[in-house]
């Protein structure tokens, strides 16, 4: 068994402690026995388990910097518990029982992986795995050729083995895997001829030529979706998403059971063409304020962050100008009470050295006291001027949502107008249009269509109420998060600085007691 170790002295693990670690079932279990071997497991590099009749694979996640790991000549059936060894680089399943290609989503920087000689019969579940150069599946149950075109999708893979599978046998394989990879260096152990390569691409040249095109097609839109889903993480970051159109009239709409009957109505057509495109006018105005905010919002942190460093970096500066001076004659004072000629000098100096590590002691603890004073205004400052920000932001919105409702108020009086005047033509036998029959449902008198106008008003107000509810819920949560970070932030900053100077000055007065200095004379 091979270990690899960074910045620790060689430690050696026994088969025992790692057997004792793979079976134990309780968590705390294994912390004890980790802590009574005396050992560290996340030092761990790499790891050897072949031969070991292992079934499941289990409690790997404790030696969560492995790089390699070998697991082969097993009795493995699935590919599981290996989710925690997000840095494992090289990984050897072979000579297993497996059957699916599964649990390996997270080992994004898996570089060689070795499914040799398992029992499986389908390429898959292998996406994540984009660093991949040296692939093994040889001797498996692989029986589509066609299926190899799947590894088109890792650019960076030199190295393929699937010599032993039943896909081997046929006629086109070696042909045909060298077209559609062209990347590969090396195929079933052996090194693709240039000349393999140039009939390679003769015969399938016009396949691959579709299937780039086919997939310069695919990288095109997916480049475009994530475009759109970076732009729209951008507005989510801003609470404006989706107000850059027309998505909020239409949902209020979508939600609204009456809405499609009532639009039947004479004259309602254009009524929601006018309160559409003065409503959605609205939303982009908003949407706009929302992303300008956002900016605004950001550069105050900024500012507010550069303006910390600044005063913190000073502060630091004087903190390391004292020891700096403390230190031109500190060894100089500890040469001459080791080189005292007598007990009562050496004691003498002693304590002037102790004096002055205290004075050190006291300056560099009232540096950190004013810096901390210092702070305290400049987060309160901050604090208030996230509010003030947080609070323009929210009036404006409560303004521009109090717009939609005007337009909605508005839009309802006018659609209860018509569904009145429609009622009463409809009583009459005056209508000079055939409505659905849904829609004559709703003229049975005026209660129904009132009823029914007066709940689709109130659907189309709470969605707006909602939207409104939500941005002003986030903006709440940005002024929270970011003073509640700030704020801790200097807690942490102010405590781990006292705990430095407290053992740098623990430090100084040890190495001061180290000194031996000579005994009283009688």
């Amino acid at each position: 068994m091979s270990h690899l170790y960074e910045n620790i002295e060689p430690n050696v693990i026994d088969d025992e402690l790692v057997q004792k670690v793979l079976e134990e079932e309780r968590t705390e279990d294994i912390e004890k026995i980790v802590r009574k071997e005396g050992f560290n497991l996340k030092d761990v590099k790499e790891l050897q388990l072949s031969f070991r009749n292992i079934l499941q694979i289990a409690n790997l996640w404790q030696f969560e910097n492995l790089t390699k790991l070998q697991l082969d000549n097993n009795i493995i059936e699935k590919i599981e518990g290996l989710e925690s060894l997000v840095h494992l680089v090289w990984l050897d399943l072979s000579f297993n029982n497996i059957e699916v290609i599964e649990g390996l989503d997270t080992l994004v920087k898996l570089q060689d992986l070795s499914l040799y000689n398992n029992r499986i019969s389908k390429i898959e579940n292998l996406d994540a795995l984009q660093e991949l150069q040296i692939f093994s599946i040889g001797k498996n149950n692989l029986t589509t050729l066609e299926d190899v075109v799947y590894f088109r999708r890792f650019k960076r893979l030199r190295t393929l083995n699937l010599a032993g599978n039943p896909l081997c046998d046929d006629e086109r394989y070696l042909l045909y895997v060298v077209a559609y990879i062209p990347n590969l260096v090396y195929l079933d152990f052996k090194l693709v001829r240039d000349s393999t390569r140039e009939e390679a691409v003769l015969q399938y040249q016009y396949h691959i030529e579709l299937l780039e095109q086919e997939e310069a097609k695919a990288l095109a839109q997916l480049e475009d979706k994530q475009a759109k889903q970076k732009e729209l993480e951008y507005h989510r970051t801003a609470f404006v998403e989706y107000l850059n159109g027309s998505f909020l009239f239409d949902s209020m709409f979508a939600e609204d059971t009456e809405a499609a009957k009532l639009a039947c109505l004479p004259g309602v057509d254009d009524l929601l063409q006018a309160y559409r495109e003065e409503f959605v006018s609205v939303c982009e105005s908003l949407f706009n304020y929302g992303l300008k905010e956002h900016e605004n919002r950001e550069a105050e942190v900024s500012h507010f962050y550069e303006y910390l460093n600044e005063v913190l970096t000073a502060n630091q500066q004087e903190g390391r100008k004292r020891i700096l001076e403390f230190e031109k004659q500190s060894k100089k004072r500890l040469e001459e009470i080791h080189n005292a000629s007598s007990y009562d000098i050496a004691e003498s100096k002693r304590a002037r050295y102790r004096e002055d590590i205290l004075q050190l002691s006291e300056a560099l603890m009232g540096l950190e006291i004013l810096i901390t004073d210092q702070l305290e205004e400049i987060l309160e400052e901050f604090k208030r001027n996230i509010a003030a920000v947080a609070s323009t932001f929210t009036e404006n919105v409560k303004g521009m949502m109090n717009q939609c409702r005007d337009l909605e108020n508005h839009h309802h009086e006018k659609l209860l107008e018509i569904s009145i005047t429609t009622l009463e033509k409809s009583l009459k036998n005056e209508l000079d249009v055939d409505l659905p029959a849904a829609v004559q449902t709703l003229l049975v008198d005026k209660n129904t269509i009132v009823n029914a106008v007066n709940a689709s008003h109130g659907t189309r107000l709470r969605s707006i109420d909602k939207r409104e509810s939500d941005i002003l819920s986030n903006i709440d949560q940005w002024q929270n998060s970011v003073t509640e970070k700030a704020f801790q932030n200097e807690i942490d900053r102010n405590r781990n600085r006292v705990k430095e100077i407290i053992l740098f000055i623990e430090h100084l007065q040890e190495e001061l007691d180290s000194i031996k200095i000579p005994e009283p004379t009688e």
